[in-house]
């Protein structure tokens, strides 16, 4: 048997070959004469005579996506590394041009459609109340009253807005009809909330739930700090708002000549508080005529329970997010950062009820687009802000959540520095 053999590698010995391994040590001698290539073993082969040899990398190369572990770390990085507070990479008309054109368009009659509904229940609710007269219905009665007294000053609102339709005589008379039937001055109310739309965001300018500077806050005395962050008391303050406005400010709704007025603007001023007067009146000789405690049953509390709503929404929207907000002022202010510190809230039922006022962001931005646009618009909005919106946390039928979040809000967002115009909420330890 030929024991020799001519190779491309010149003449080599064949392997030794056993016919019937029985013993472990003759496994190992026939393991010793074979050798499996390594990953970068060799190989030599002829050319014109001589000898070359080929080093094979027997390697696989892919490539393969990073851990999870890595995965989940750059995410997290990326989310420290936004900015909140810095310039958004948008502007107004990247938001304004990816809503489509249809969610501007207003309908009177579709409005109008929804003052007869609230209405017609708001009468319902008080005549089922009145006839049955039973304390076991009249928390139910309560509850369900304020809340439509808050969706009927939503309604008056958008008239404000003049997105309830594009007739301004229209919007007037039912804003004076809506808000005065809740004691609501129309257009002195009207014209403060056209300055805090145009203000949003900006720690001076601003007209409703605005933080207070440091020198202010600490020139107030303890009884007034106590009033203003302690539950329920900040949830009562839409009266006193009204007639005094906010500290550091002054000034009236009822009155024509305050600060929060132009002169081409009394007329209008007198005229709300003429209907605000009416229906003081009105409720004045109701008391007469079914007694004060009836009245306080069917309205009164009712309106109580109205301005706490109006109070927990109104602050919700620029208070109480997870992640702190920034405030602004000076050359860091403008009208698209400030309204992008505005904040969406879901109430569950609720929503429908009070027409999605819940959906604020695109409301604060656009306040031109009818109320029963706004989710859509929000929806075709959303990939143009990016992080820039906060994705509102989903409520229960009955959002009683919220009152924690209003809680801890309380707790911690008292006041801002005097300086600066990029700032954030500061705690006072002693309030604690």
């Amino acid at each position: 048997m030929a024991s020799w053999v001519l190779s491309e590698c010149g003449v080599r010995p064949l392997p030794r070959i056993y016919t019937k391994p029985t013993t472990t040590s003759g496994l190992n001698s026939i393991q010793s004469n074979f050798r499996i290539p390594t990953p970068h073993s060799s190989f030599c082969f002829p050319i014109n005579g001589e000898l070359f040899t080929k080093h094979r990398n027997w390697v696989l190369k892919v490539s393969a996506p990073p851990p999870p572990s890595i995965t989940q770390q750059l995410e997290e990085e990326e989310e420290e590394e936004f900015d909140a507070g810095a310039p958004p990479p948008f502007k107004l008309t990247d938001i304004k041009a990816a809503i489509p054109k249809h969610c501007w368009v207003k309908d009177p009659w579709r409005s109008m459609s929804y003052v007869v509904r609230d209405v017609a229940v708001v009468f319902g609710l008080a005549a089922v109340a009145a006839y049955y007269n039973t304390w076991i219905l009249w928390p139910l009665y309560w509850f369900a009253q304020s809340t439509m007294f808050w969706a009927l000053f939503v309604l008056g609102h958008d008239c404000g807005h003049g997105s309830f339709s594009n007739d301004p005589k229209l919007n007037s008379v039912a804003g004076h009809l809506l808000h005065s039937s809740i004691l609501v001055p129309y257009h002195g109310w009207r014209i403060s909330h056209r300055t805090h739309h145009q203000n949003h965001g900006h720690v001076e300018n601003d007209e409703s739930w605005h933080p207070l500077p440091e020198k202010i806050y600490k020139n107030l005395n303890n009884a007034t700090k106590k009033l203003r962050f302690t539950l329920p008391f900040p949830m009562l303050a839409y009266p006193i708002y009204l007639w005094n406005r906010s500290p550091g400010k002054k000034g009236s709704h009822f009155n024509p000549d305050s600060d929060l007025f132009v002169p081409n603007e009394r007329k209008d001023v007198i005229t709300s508080t003429v209907c605000w007067t009416a229906m003081s009146a009105l409720l004045v000789g109701l008391s007469f005529v079914m007694g004060p405690v009836q009245l306080l049953k069917l309205y009164g509390i009712p309106y109580l329970g109205f301005v706490m709503w109006l109070d927990l929404v109104t602050y919700l929207h620029h208070h109480g997010h997870e992640d702190k907000l920034p405030w602004y002022r000076g050359k860091e202010w403008s009208y698209l950062r400030g309204g992008l510190t505005t904040l969406d809230r879901d109430y569950g039922w609720i929503n429908n009820i009070h027409h999605d006022i819940g959906t604020h962001v695109i409301h604060h931005l656009f306040p031109q687009i009818p109320h029963y646009h706004l989710i859509e618009a929000t929806e075709a909005a959303k990939p143009v802000l990016g992080k820039y919106y906060r994705e509102p946390k989903k409520s229960g039928p009955i959002p009683i959540y919220l009152l924690g979040v209003l809680l801890r809000s309380m707790r911690k967002d008292h006041y801002v520095s005097d300086t600066g115009d990029i700032l954030y909420y500061q705690t006072d330890p002693e309030l604690n």
